[in-house]
């Protein structure tokens, strides 16, 4: 009897230490109340999924198998014990969600599909982070009542995957990243010097050619070396095809990027003729080691800035608008990232058709021209119901009518795109560059810079420069991560988390509801998380964290 007494009390401690657990959500609610008792969450419990809501019941219990290693029954109606899930009909803000949970019940409503989503996004994180052994289980989670919406309508998290490939799974595995922290976009980088990763049928050489390269060089640039190995990879358009879904799932847009004019030499290799000097062998960076045949056209095997760019000749942008029909044709998203930096104009300056271009058309000089480029493309994907986004270089010459900036080299050029009401998307790379080091010591190699967790958390998107009239046009900010030195999914999550979790309160949270030192102190049960999704991470933040507070 002694026994049966002693272990009915345990079980009662265990569950009401599981009720009084801190309730951690990231990123931190607009409004959260706590109240007294809890909702025992079991395998009897239901998921009721009103009408429209059927596909996030069915996200809901892929997240449950997944994280958790059960799913729950789904029922269209009905009331009692169970998770409901409910459309509203109306609200001014369309991500905007209410999670309640009582006694009885857990209901998530919202006026659209994605408000439900963002609030099983949150439901996910009032489970403990640990696998359920078992198939009888009951999980205490406090009574409480959330109110909550985005600060900014985009959020977006950034993948380059020329420098370094990456499979399907691992891109999959990056998206429920994104999702699991309440950002909305990806941009997908899929063409650059050192790769071309997406299939495009009409020239097939860009990924038998563009996609590979012979070499790469080994450490930091300009390199101790090459390791001669043939390295590369691509998408297929049916993997294209299979990502976007598993986004569109997901409430994530894809938003891929095909740069131009510069960062062109995989597609100059596959295809010389887009290049100003067609029989110009390609220049191999000072200092950095090449392997394999160096003459004609090839794929980079270093990183950097390279001079060989498209040529602005009508070949090139039949080339061009062919491959963005094939892309547009894959990717439904509103926007189409065109690129636009890093493009040098020596070729240029030398290419006799580009003189006569800029003649021709009235033109000052070559940052002309790029202007010239970049309004064609516009042009182009306005007529097809698309609209461009490019990084800040798309400024020089006259931006393009309709155009989105993405501000990287500081603030400057988002600060003057607002100012000539153009849309923008800050992504200054001293505050969102996660490829940038966490700590003054890193382990491993990385571009450079310091960007650690306290300065991604309290990046501001919108400049002090710009008053409220001009601030409605910074619709968010992203996080980029260039994988130069990225060579596997273990280094990209590492670099990622936790600064990750800090932008999403940066774009999520409101300002007054921002905190430090309380973000600081959530960072171990963040590291719970991380384990539960079998993710890898910087383990050494808090350490970090704490340095940063002494100084």
């Amino acid at each position: 009897m002694r026994k049966i007494c002693f272990i009915i009390i345990m079980a009662f401690m265990m569950q009401s230490t599981q009720a009084q657990r801190k309730v951690v959500i990231i990123p931190e609610p607009v409004q959260m109340n706590l109240k007294n008792g809890s909702f025992s969450l079991s395998n009897a419990t239901h998921i009721i999924a009103s009408k429209g809501t059927e596909h996030e019941a069915a996200m809901l219990n892929i997240y449950l198998k997944e994280l958790y290693g059960f799913t729950l029954p789904v029922k269209k109606a009905g009331k009692g014990h169970g998770i409901l899930l409910a459309l509203l009909k109306k609200s001014d803000k369309p991500e905007s969600y209410h999670l309640d949970v009582t006694k009885n019940q857990v209901s998530i409503k919202a006026v659209t599909t994605q408000g439900i989503f963002e609030g099983i996004q949150t439901f996910l994180q009032l489970i403990p982070p640990k696998k359920i052994e078992g198939t009888t289980f009951h999980i205490s989670m406090p009574q409480l009542s959330i109110y909550d919406y985005p600060a900014f309508k985009y959020r977006g998290m950034h993948l380059d995957v020329c420098r370094h490939f990456f499979d399907v799974a691992f891109v999959k595995k990056y998206i429920d990243y994104i999702a699991m922290q309440k950002f909305n976009t990806f941009h997908w980088h899929l063409t650059d010097d050192q790769g071309w990763r997406i299939e495009i049928k009409k020239y097939p050489k860009l990924t038998e050619v563009g996609g590979w390269r012979n070499g790469t060089i080994i450490g930091h640039y300009p390199g101790t070396g090459n390791d001669g190995i043939h390295y590369g990879g691509f998408y297929t358009q049916e993997q294209i095809k299979e990502v976007v879904k598993y986004a569109a799932d997901r409430h994530i847009t894809i938003i891929p990027e095909i740069e131009m004019p510069g960062h062109a030499s995989a597609a100059i290799a596959a295809y010389p003729e887009l290049s100003s000097f067609p029989n110009m062998n390609t220049q191999i960076a000072k200092g950095t080691k090449w392997a394999g045949d160096s003459t004609g056209k090839q794929v980079q095997q270093a990183w950097g800035v390279f001079p060989d760019i498209f040529v602005p000749s009508d070949n090139t942008f039949t080339f061009l608008e062919n491959v963005l029909d094939e892309v547009m044709a894959l990717f439904p998203s509103k926007f189409i990232h065109i690129g636009g930096d890093e493009a040098p104009k020596d070729y240029w300056k030398k290419c006799a058709s580009c003189q006569v271009l800029i003649k021709e058309n009235g033109l000052k000089n070559e940052e002309g021209l790029q202007s010239y480029f970049i309004h064609r493309i516009e042009k182009y994907l306005n007529s097809k119901g698309r609209n461009i986004i490019g990084w800040d270089e798309i400024l020089e010459g006259g931006l393009a009518p309709n155009a989105t900036v993405m501000s990287w080299r500081g603030e400057e050029g988002g600060i003057a795109a607002a100012n000539q009401h153009h849309n923008v998307i800050m992504t200054p790379g001293q505050y969102v560059y996660l490829d940038h080091s966490q700590t003054k010591h890193e382990d491993s190699v990385t571009i450079g810079g310091y960007t650690p967790l306290i300065t991604v958390y309290n990046y501001k998107p919108v400049p002090k420069e710009l008053d409220t009239a001009l601030a409605k046009y910074i619709l968010g900010a992203q996080g980029n991560l260039w994988t130069e030195y990225m060579a596997y999914p273990s280094k990209v999550e590492y670099m990622v988390l936790p600064r990750m979790s800090a932008l999403s309160e940066v774009l999520w949270t409101p300002e007054n509801k921002k905190n430090w030192n309380r973000f600081k102190e959530e960072l171990p049960e963040l590291y719970e998380r991380y384990q539960l999704w079998g993710a890898n991470y910087f383990k050494n933040s808090l350490n970090e964290a704490a340095n940063q507070a002494s100084k």
